[in-house]
This record gives C-alpha cells, structure tokens and sequence, in this order.
C-alpha cells in the first residue's frame, strides 16, 4: 500500500459555496501546506488559485506541492442544466490536465437547496425519487472528461445536498460507473461509518479526503437543529483523532484491499482565527504519523 498525503484550500475555510469570501490570500494557503509537510493540494473554488497555467505550475514547484484534483459542484438533478454543468467541469478539468492532476472531484450542487442544507447531518434514506437525471448528468460528465482530457472523475458525496446519505451514495453507485471520493467526515455525519463503506464499496474508491467528526458536537448540532453551515461554525469537524472516525481500522483497510493513490486532509472550518488552519494541518499530519500513514 502506498499512500501520499496532500491537503487542501478549504481547510483554510476556502469554499465552493457562493456567498462565503476566501478570509486568506492563496499564497498563504500554499504556502503553509509546503510548511506543513504536504506534498499535494487540490484548487479549490475556480479562480482562488491562479488559472494560467504557468504560473501556477511555477508556484506549485518551488513550493514542492503536486496539484490533484479540483472539487466541482454542478446541479446534476435538472437534466436542462446538465450541459452547463458540463462546460464548468471541462473549463476545470483543461486546467487540472495542463498541470497533469490525475482526478477530477464531481458534486452536486450542495447547499442551494434550503431544505437540505436545513437538515443536513439528520437525514435518512434518501431525498430523491428520481434517480435518472442525477446518474445521467454524472455519466455525462464522467465519460467527456475522460475522453476530453483523460482525467478521472470521482463522485464527492456531500452534506446539504442530493446525495449525502449512505443511501443517496449507493443509489448513485448502482445506477453509474463513476468511481467513489470517500470523505471520512461527511459519511459519518451523514449516518454511515467510513470503515463500512470501504469494506462494501471498496472496488469503487478511488481517492480520499480524511476528515473527523466530532460526536458530541454532531449530536448537539442534530438536537439544536442547526443547518449545514451552523454545524461547520460550531466545530463539527475537528481535527483528525479527536472524532469518531477509526482512522486505524480505515488504515488496515486501506492496507488489507492495497489501495494505491492520494489521501486529502480536509478540515472543512469557518474561523477567525488566521493560525488555526496552519496548526490543525500540522496536527492532523503528526497525528496520522502517528498510527503509521505517513513514514519519515
């Protein structure tokens, strides 16, 4: 098994989500990843990083950081809107292909439905009914990227949004061929138990955003009824080992099936503080050395 440790802008709170402005600049973003011990990073929202491509593999490489994958979120329910969705996706993917990042992370367009931003973290079973447009907007855009650019998509399931349940995921998995971006942290206050998930749906991970969540506050959160962006405030995901998530039993998992690419540290938080990030990165690198993900 052999795994390599890379980390992202939305642990410094850089999001996808309209409305919710970069509280840092992107070099130092960068800049503390390299610091940090990370060797990789993914783009973030499309436009955060520079998009000329030279120049962004300019600052990539004299701060020893490979560029992975971009998170794209699309509304994939509306089958009308499906080629615009397309066309974002491909006007990321040429610039991840430009920069030779192997993956492309697809999405529903989490948190533009109010109800599921309302609810997420404590709902069950699944929201849709109709499940063809979303596996068909996705197989659309799995296939043009591949064919296009020859990247792989993974499908990101995901909080306050159409496919956020172990359900809603598995659904998608039987209806599709798009391969499994597992998020740790989200499976978990989405239901599930990530050790379960790679022990079923194994075969179809193909990357990994490592995340904790806090029970405590999940439970709190549930009780309190706070909405997706709430629960994030209040500190749902807390850095890695202080959660839930039997990060070991994922990594003898991970061993016993040979799993072979990229893991992602991903804090998804909203604070003030501008050092939190740069320390809860370090953190979560020495506390994955610690039960043996990251050799020295």
């Amino acid at each position: 098994m052999k795994i390599r440790l890379a980390n992202a802008p939305v642990s410094w709170g850089i999001f996808e989500f309209a409305g919710l402005e970069p509280p840092c600049p992107w070099a130092q973003v960068l800049d503390e990843i390299a610091e940090t011990g990370y060797v990789g990073t993914e783009l973030g929202p499309y436009g955060y990083l520079p998009t000329d491509p030279v120049q962004l593999k300019s600052e990539l490489d004299r701060r020893g950081l490979k560029l992975l994958s971009a998170f794209v979120p699309v509304n994939l329910v509306d089958r009308g809107a499906h080629e615009t969705g397309l066309e974002s996706a491909l006007q990321v993917g040429r610039l991840l292909a430009a920069l030779e990042a192997p993956m492309l992370v697809l999405a529903d367009n989490n948190g533009s439905v109010p109800e599921l931003v309302s609810q997420a973290g404590r709902r069950r079973g699944t929201y849709l009914q109709d499940w063809k447009s979303l596996a068909e907007g996705v197989e659309l855009v799995r296939r043009r990227v591949a064919d296009e650019l020859g990247l792989t998509t993974v499908f990101h399931h995901h909080c306050a949004g159409h496919v956020e349940t172990p359900e809603e995921t598995e659904a998608l998995l039987e209806r599709s061929q798009v391969q499994l971006c597992l998020d740790t942290g989200h499976w978990h206050y989405a239901g599930g138990d990530s050790v379960e998930c790679l022990k079923r749906w194994g075969s179809r991970v193909g990357y990994l955003h490592l995340k904790d969540c806090h029970p405590g506050i999940a439970q709190k959160c549930r009780e309190q009824k706070l909405d997706y962006f709430a629960a994030v405030k209040a500190g749902l995901f807390c850095p890695l080992g202080e959660g839930e998530v039997d990060f070991p039993g994922l990594l003898a998992e991970l061993a016993r099936q040979g799993y072979d690419g990229w893991a992602v540290v991903e804090q998804d938080v909203l604070v003030e503080e501008r050092e939190a990030p740069g320390r809860f990165a370090r953190q979560n690198r020495e506390y994955l050395q610690s039960i043996g993900l990251v050799k020295e």
